[in-house]
């Protein structure tokens, strides 16, 4: 816990930025019959039953220092998923780092060996060299921010039926967008003085 506390409290550094990665599926569900048009002074009516049209999962990296966050809709969340997106983080969001330190949690995939499996041992290996895991205590996800700033996505953007994954695609973007212009950024305050004194019972076991 204070291995990632101590992260959030380090100044940026972009040759060594500190990025919240998690995940998260999403129920796509699509309308039975055509909502009733919005009229002034009504509220939007739409019918209770719905009909799911399967599952899509959410990647979301975000920076904290700097307000950036990136969402990927994908079919899946295996281990090659993972390494994809670790892929993506190392050659295509943050090329110029010496090293990423990657806030997330326990999850099975969330390793190096996740990388080994997706690709050759050598690439592997590159990749593995420029990122640095640091894990949240199991049951402490909460310390992840990119969980808040996905709780904040469904709130804003996911509290609606969607359909498919395009449409998906095509509702976070302008939200993703937004948020990036105006680099809006995790007020958080929570330290490792507080968890020494707030979380006293963890220390003792």
């Amino acid at each position: 816990m204070e291995d990632v506390l101590e992260l959030y409290a380090e100044p940026y550094d972009a040759q060594r930025p500190v990025v919240c990665f998690d995940e998260r599926p999403y129920q796509l569900v699509s309308e039975v019959r055509t909502r009733l048009p919005v009229r002034p002074g009504q509220p939007a009516r739409y019918d209770y039953e719905y009909r799911r049209q399967g599952t899509a999962n959410l990647f979301l990296l975000f920076q904290p220092l700097r307000g950036w966050r990136h969402i990927d809709v994908s079919e899946r969340r295996t281990s090659r998923d993972f390494a994809h997106q670790m892929k993506a983080l190392v050659d295509l969001h943050f090329p110029a780092a010496e090293e990423i330190r990657v806030v997330l949690d326990n999850l099975s995939t969330h390793t190096p060996w996740a990388l080994y499996e997706a690709f050759e041992p050598a690439e592997a290996r590159r990749l593995v060299r420029k990122l640095d895991f640091h894990h949240t205590p199991k049951h402490a996800s909460w310390l992840n921010m990119a969980e808040i700033e996905l709780s904040v996505l469904t709130r804003q953007c996911l509290d609606r039926r969607i359909p498919d994954p395009e449409t998906l695609r095509g509702q976070i973007a302008p939200w993703e967008d937004e948020r990036n212009r105006n680099a809006t950024k995790v007020d958080w305050r929570f330290t490792v003085t507080d968890a020494r004194i707030t979380l006293t019972r963890l220390y003792s076991s």
